[in-house]
């Protein structure tokens, strides 16, 4: 009985040795190893929790601010300063897909635009009169193709707009969630409780609320 109130006494010294790094410090360290030692020889084994510990990444409040900026400034920067660089290729192939369509719709429009409104001031020399490469446009042709481009370039420049905009919110969401907290040190469990009443000589078992942040 004597033996085991004994290991009672030096499992609960050396566990509040491991609550704080300040305090072990504090102990002799040939004491602690006495103490490792007594506890070795009743076949337990305790290793030091704090050296398991992961570097917390350091918490940058303007990380997200700062990858909206970039983003804004240049689409792709955002992802690239949130080391997403897979990220970067897909903004520049969308948003620079948006803006070529764009221009090619705006061009197309332009040309028909100008041969429908030389129609219908009385000329007949423009592109697409039938004497070129290309097949004769009536004037009913002409006003269709002009209305068809004018609204394929309009969606396609709320396309490329709303692309631009998504680049900007995907980096400041994704600098968010990169400083997310999911480190295993922030939680709350239940443990088994034993404690050793100093005037009884006693032990005091149960269940305790570990919260650990």
């Amino acid at each position: 009985m004597r033996n085991y109130l004994s290991l009672l006494s030096t499992l609960l010294l050396f566990i509040n040795f491991s609550f704080s790094q300040e305090e072990q410090d504090s102990i002799p360290k040939t004491e602690i190893d006495s103490v490792q030692a007594d506890l070795a020889k009743n076949g337990v084994v305790i290793k030091d929790s704090v050296s398991f510990k992961k570097a917390k990444k350091e918490f940058n409040p303007l990380a997200p601010s700062k990858a909206a900026f970039y983003s804004a400034v240049l689409p792709g920067m955002g992802q690239i300063y949130n080391k997403r660089y897979w990220k970067a290729p897909i903004v520049w192939g969308a948003i620079g897909g948006s803006v070529y369509m764009y221009i090619y719709n705006n061009d197309q429009y332009q040309r028909f635009r100008t041969a429908f409104i030389r129609r219908q001031a009385g000329f007949t020399d423009d592109e697409f009169n039938g004497e070129g490469i290309l097949p004769l446009f009536g004037d009913d042709d002409l006003e269709y193709q002009q209305e068809r481009f004018q609204s394929d370039r309009d969606l396609w420049l709320v396309a490329a707009i709303a692309l631009y905009a998504l680049n900007i919110v995907d980096a400041n969401v994704d600098a968010h969630l990169k400083q997310f907290n999911i480190d295993d040190d922030l939680s709350i469990d239940f443990e088994p409780y034993l404690d050793l009443n100093q005037v009884t000589n006693s032990p005091n078992y149960g269940m305790a609320l570990i919260i650990k942040f």
